[in-house]
């Protein structure tokens, strides 16, 4: 019996990433439909509900992975890329979360076309997060290993979309709002829009080392 336990294992890891990948996507999802419905009370709790059962998820799976690793002998990837992949992803959901928190919080009475705008990147820049996480179990196979480069390509482009719409916002809103208050609000919600794609580059760059190490 105790030499069945110490037998090595792999774990599920790679089921694992794009378990969290998919609860990343709901908040994503949930997160430009929240945005696109604000001044719709109901639908605005519904979808700060979602963002928060999705990044609860997530959070599940963060820690089952970070338990998995030590209860592991042998990892299909480098352990140190299996903690910095799932904890930066998880870095993502949490954004997710913050943005509409701070929408409440901040007490934020209008959306503007560059949340929408931001908002909307994020999820194409997650969505492709979800599709480089799908890879990662098959880059033995080169052709899929160049997929998934190419991939994390996309989400460097989309990031640098979002930096440009961000730059163009506080632009505006410096130039427009006479408002102080409304001023600190937005500059608030425009950054930590423009962060979650931040961190989906990071897990780009992440996916990259794994994909460059390990093809």
């Amino acid at each position: 019996m105790l030499f069945g336990k110490l037998l090595p294992r792999e774990g599920n890891f790679f089921a694992l990433f794009n378990q969290h990948a998919n609860h990343i996507g709901e908040a994503a999802e949930a997160l430009v439909k929240l945005i696109a419905n604000y001044s719709d009370a109901a639908l605005r709790a519904q979808y700060t509900a979602a963002i928060d059962e999705a990044e609860s998820a997530a959070d599940s799976v963060t820690a089952l992975v970070n338990k998995t690793i030590h209860q592991t002998f042998i990892t299909p990837i480098d352990r140190e890329q299996i903690h910095s992949l799932i904890n930066t992803m998880d870095d993502v959901a949490d954004l997710i979360q913050d943005v509409a928190e701070t929408l409440v919080l901040y007490d934020v009475q209008s959306i503007t076309q560059d949340m929408r705008s931001l908002a909307d990147l994020d999820r194409r820049c997650v969505d492709r997060v979800r599709a480089a996480i799908a890879t990662l179990d098959k880059i033995a196979d080169s052709s899929v290993a160049e997929a998934a480069l190419k991939t994390c390509e996309e989400i460097d482009q989309l990031e640098d979309d979002a930096d440009r719409v961000l730059r163009s916002a506080m632009s505006a809103l410096f130039r427009q709002e006479e408002n102080v208050r409304e001023l600190i609000k937005l500059k608030a919600i425009y950054e930590l829009l423009e962060t979650v794609s931040d961190r989906c580059q990071d897990v780009a760059n992440i996916i990259e080392g794994i994909v460059l190490e390990n093809s």
